[in-house]
């Protein structure tokens, strides 16, 4: 999941967020303030036209027309949607999130025994820090790569809280299927065969990441988490039951919060389907905000292909009309490109963009 970086990274000294709001709860080091273009604004009450699109995988399941187009619609206008009857069982739902919540409440000492390499993506820490004057982001991360094997990093799973491996491999499984039915449909919306993306995906990639935003006293100067797109294929994010609205999305120039619906998840396109789409499903930009009073928690799974295979614009998508954007790549390259560069919006997709030629 993260390679071993070539020199040594220099990050500095980064305090921890949860520890920094029990000690200095009214304080916010200079490392966490944004510049005065990245702060978050304050969104006035937004039109519900703004609200992210609602598929009922139920619906589709039974290849119900009129939501495959709600589907579509929601890949090529949003690149997120929220999913109900996504048949995870509310059990298994609410394990995963105690266990995540458990594990951000013991004490630094216990969690820092597994901690996040600088250069790397698993463990506990802060993911993406490549420098010692790169603005932080007002989150604890813990990160595991899940699915195939060989990406597991066993010393880096905690045997606090003692249901932690039990929960998450169950709850990994259910998502791993669940993003299998999401990628058929997917596929049958852009007119193509159900199992395109499997075939193709090989023994797909499956990682991991818990975010922990504690309360901010200055929420208007910080970030939860930088924006960006997700390097996967589709990404699967559950929110904390009772967290803060934290998770905007930039659809056109408007950062626009995403309301958590009871019992839904959160989908969103990743650089990967971007690229698999020759740009008719894009990823889009997103971010976290804090809150000065409400904590919040998140637990995100990232999809995407083995890390062997060859990645480009299915041929079935290009035509005269669409002419290809995307190199051909390998996409363990991608992931190298894109687990060893900060947070930059959608920067790291140019990895893969063909550059036009226009003239002067």
């Amino acid at each position: 999941m993260a390679p071993v970086p070539s020199l040594p990274i220099k990050v500095g000294h980064i305090d921890d967020v949860q520890e920094l709001r029990k000690a200095k709860p009214a304080t916010v080091p200079e490392r966490f303030i944004r510049d005065m273009a990245d702060r978050p604004k304050v969104v006035p009450n937004l039109s519900s036209s703004l609200d992210i699109p609602i598929i009922d995988l139920s619906k589709l399941m039974k290849t119900d027309k009129d939501e495959v187009m709600q589907l579509k619609t929601a890949c090529e206008e949003w690149g997120f949607f929220q999913v109900l009857n996504h048949g995870i069982d509310l059990n298994v739902v609410e394990d995963i999130e105690k266990v995540a919540e458990d594990f951000f409440m013991l004490p630094l000492q216990e969690k820092q025994k597994y901690p996040m390499a600088p250069g790397t993506v698993q463990g506990y820490g802060q993911a993406f820090v490549f420098s010692e004057n790169q603005k932080l982001d007002w989150c604890n991360m813990f990160a595991l790569g899940v699915e195939p094997p060989c990406i597991r990093n066993p010393k880096l799973w905690p045997s606090k809280p003692v249901n932690f491996r039990e929960a998450l491999e169950i709850y990994s499984r259910e998502v791993r299927k669940l993003c299998k039915t999401l990628l058929k449909y997917i596929a049958v919306s852009l007119g193509l065969k159900g199992d395109v993306f499997e075939e193709m995906f090989g023994v797909a990639v499956q990682a991991v990441r818990m975010n922990y935003y504690p309360p901010c006293s200055r929420p208007d100067l910080v970030l939860g988490l930088s924006p960006h797109s997700d390097g996967s294929a589709l990404t699967v994010l559950q929110q904390g039951k009772d967290s803060s609205v934290g998770l905007q999305i930039l659809k056109g120039q408007t950062w626009v919060p995403v309301k958590p619906i009871p019992n839904a998840l959160v989908i969103n396109i990743g650089d990967t389907l971007e690229v698999l789409t020759n740009g008719k499903y894009k990823s889009v930009e997103h971010r976290a905000v804090t809150h000065k009073e409400r904590d919040r928690l998140s637990i995100v799974t990232f999809y995407a292909p083995s890390y062997e295979i060859e990645l480009g614009p299915m041929a079935e998508l290009v035509d005269e009309k669409n002419p290809c954007r995307y190199r051909r790549y390998n996409h363990g390259e991608y992931s190298k490109h894109y687990v060893t560069n900060k947070l930059q919006g959608k920067r790291t997709l140019d990895f893969a963009k063909i550059q036009s030629k226009t003239s002067n």
